[in-house]
């Protein structure tokens, strides 16, 4: 069942928890919501989804890749990065944002989703980071946050997923956005931990980061 979450300061997005639902569902829903809003003052949004097992390939991916793997969907998209897997146990952060308005640009935005990648691991002890060059966040040379976006109409679209608990196995298959690293999970560090867990801190270095960032304007 989904909720939404909205604060009196219209600078701070609203919350939305959509749940477990598909990937070309929210893609859909991803270029309504900014199509509209292209003409129309609106609040920003962040969407929490977690998608059913699939692949998705971004623009960045040269390779012709087959529809399924290993019997899951591959579809191919319009975000950033290359080919990564998603699946229940992965929390995704889809960022409906209005750049324009925030003043903020893609680069900006990049490191501001892995800072709060980065500051809710912190929270649980689990010491990820930056690599230099590689969107996305890293623990012991491993993969655990990946990072795609889209920028039109001067809007954000896409976001990021954090690996939490779940299953990796697909990982396997392919080679995550494009790169020779593992990939792991917040449960290879906290055995149990579960989404419930780990979203109102998500969601807390959402909002604290994002008005940290206006207010530097």
């Amino acid at each position: 069942m989904g909720w939404m979450l909205s604060m009196n300061n219209f600078n701070d997005p609203i919350i939305r928890q959509l749940g477990l639902i598909s990937y070309t569902k929210v893609l859909s829903m991803m270029h309504q919501f900014t199509h509209f809003r292209k003409n129309v003052k609106m609040k920003d949004e962040i969407w929490l989804v977690q998608h059913p097992p699939v692949f998705t390939q971004g623009k960045s991916s040269k390779k012709n890749i087959p529809s399924d793997i290993i019997g899951i969907p591959c579809i191919k998209t319009d975000r950033g990065g290359q080919i990564t897997y998603h699946g229940p146990g992965q929390q995704i952060l889809y960022f409906m944002l209005d750049l324009r308005y925030r003043k903020i640009n893609l680069s900006t935005l990049v490191r501001l989703l892995e800072t709060i990648a980065i500051h809710t691991l912190h929270h649980f002890r689990i010491p990820g980071y930056r690599c230099s060059g590689l969107p996305g966040v890293y623990i012991n040379k491993k993969k655990i946050c990946s990072i795609g976006l889209r920028i039109k109409y001067g809007c954000s679209l896409h976001g990021l997923s954090i690996n939490i608990s779940m299953d990796i196995t697909p990982f396997l298959y392919i080679n995550p956005c494009g790169t020779n690293m593992f990939v792991t999970q917040m449960s290879h560090f906290i055995p149990h931990i579960s989404i419930d867990e780990v979203l109102p801190i998500l969601i807390s270095n959402c909002i604290s980061l994002l008005r940290e960032e206006s207010n530097n304007k």
